[in-house]
């Protein structure tokens, strides 16, 4: 049976070779660049919060930069119509952020150049660091507007809007896109020489077809692909769901950064999970190698730390969180002793691809049900301060990532789905995780 990190089926015949090669060459594992300098802008450590539609607003953009690990992050995908028109205030919400979210790259989607050269000026005089392009969104009401995906089956329109906006801005520029609109129409590659050529700064492929959705399996040779053909700085997207996944992308691609998306939601740590795990890969940790197509799976670890230094870090950047004279959530941290931390959910992919070793590097931070408790009413709590307009159905969007894996969350999260306030939402999660964790210390004082 294939597994999700099997990123080698049905490529196509260009990529045929690339994908063979990988298959016959194993490599040493590398762990994600600590920096990568897009234009003048300087990210540390090499990794993106992918821009997320209802997701990577102004309050999640800061949690997840607040509890470390992530180097850039994005905002929602916003209509470059919008932010032209003075009474869109969705567009104006989009935009928003504090200092403390520096770097920032506002995320741009629309089909006309000169529209999309007058709102990344906008953007730039707003004081964001990047500007990008959205050429992935595969939603139908995106794409019937020649937006998003839409523009994949139109190169040359795509060329005049990297010509108008290179032209319109000073920051850096880059461009998101997918590999093609289907496996017949795998435009990626001469995409992103077009981007290089116009002078964008970066490129950043989300490894799946338009019409593949978020289905299937990554085709992570194509970002590899890309690597091979440009010398602008390739950023990898697609199929991260570990510390282990960002390395191994980066061992099989040699991309420059990884992007994640979707594992954010449901585990908000993965950034600070990753620079953990790759502070213990070394050239004399590494005592196996890996194929493409495989990722790279380590042992479960005790860990003797509590992880309160960790805390006392987020402790202290949280002095920024919230403009002055505002009330500041406290930032969850790691502060169960003990507790095992393993280094993949899955097991080894044994079988098709061959067999692979342990990779032996330092373990990554596993959050306690405390943690998760502390996470969720820190998040909600900053959506109340927040004050957005739809903070009580954020609260219950999010519910089901964050209490995903957690005994009982089914209970939660109806509960959740059935108060009608944010107050009452924050309610339930205190009253429910407090009487978990109340009884489990009873327990553990009487054993």
């Amino acid at each position: 049976m294939k597994k999700f990190w099997d990123n080698t089926r049905g490529a196509g015949a260009p990529f045929d070779n690339l994908r063979a090669g990988f298959a016959r060459e194993p490599r040493p594992l590398r762990p994600v660049p600590a920096t990568l300098t897009i234009g003048n802008v300087t990210i540390s450590p090499a990794t993106v919060l992918a821009p997320m539609a209802g997701v990577t607003d102004t309050v999640f953009r800061r949690f997840i930069r607040n509890l470390g690990g992530c180097g850039l992050i994005m905002t929602e995908f916003t209509s470059a119509d919008g932010v032209l028109r003075k009474k869109d205030q969705k567009a104006k919400r989009y935009l928003h952020f504090y200092e403390d979210e520096h770097p920032i790259s506002a995320q741009l989607f629309g089909s006309d150049p000169q529209v999309m050269a007058e709102a990344a000026r906008m953007v730039e005089g707003l004081g964001f660091d990047l500007v990008d392009l959205n050429l992935g969104c595969p939603a139908k009401k995106v794409v019937k507007c020649n937006g998003g995906s839409g523009l994949l089956r139109d190169l040359p329109a795509i060329g005049k809007i990297f010509e108008a906006v290179r032209a319109a801005v000073k920051i850096p520029f880059t461009v998101k896109f997918r590999a093609g609109w289907n496996d017949e129409e795998i435009v990626c590659v001469e995409l992103a020489r077009m981007a290089e050529s116009c002078g964008l700064a970066a490129v950043a492929l989300h490894a799946r077809t338009r019409e593949m959705g978020y289905s299937g399996n990554a085709r992570w040779e194509w970002i590899a692909a890309i690597k091979d053909a440009v010398k602008i700085s390739v950023i990898g997207n697609g199929d991260i769901r570990s510390p282990e996944d960002a390395c191994a992308m980066v061992t099989q691609t040699g991309c420059d950064a990884v992007m994640i998306g979707r594992t954010a939601p449901s585990n908000p740590w993965i950034f600070r999970q990753i620079e953990q795990y790759c502070a213990g890969i070394t050239n004399d940790d590494v005592v196996s190698q890996v194929h493409v197509g495989t990722a790279a799976i380590g042992c479960p670890v005790e860990r003797s730390s509590t992880g309160l230094e960790l805390g006392s870090q987020l402790d202290a950047q949280l002095a920024g969180l919230r403009p002055e004279g505002q009330p500041r959530a406290a930032v969850p941290t790691f502060t169960s002793p003990g507790r095992k931390a393993t280094c993949h959910p899955e097991e080894p992919p044994f079988g098709d691809e061959g067999p692979m070793h342990a990779v032996r590097a330092k373990p990554y931070d596993q959050p306690s049900e405390g943690d998760r408790y502390q996470m969720i009413r820190t998040y909600f709590q900053m959506l109340i301060e927040e004050e957005l307009p739809d903070a009580v159905g954020k609260m219950k969007q999010f519910a089901s990532w964050f209490t995903h894996g957690v005994p009982g969350g089914g209970a939660l999260r109806k509960a959740i789905y059935e108060s009608k306030s944010a107050p009452e939402i924050l309610a339930r999660v205190e009253d429910f995780f407090e009487a978990r964790l109340c009884g489990a210390g009873a327990l553990a004082r009487e054993s």
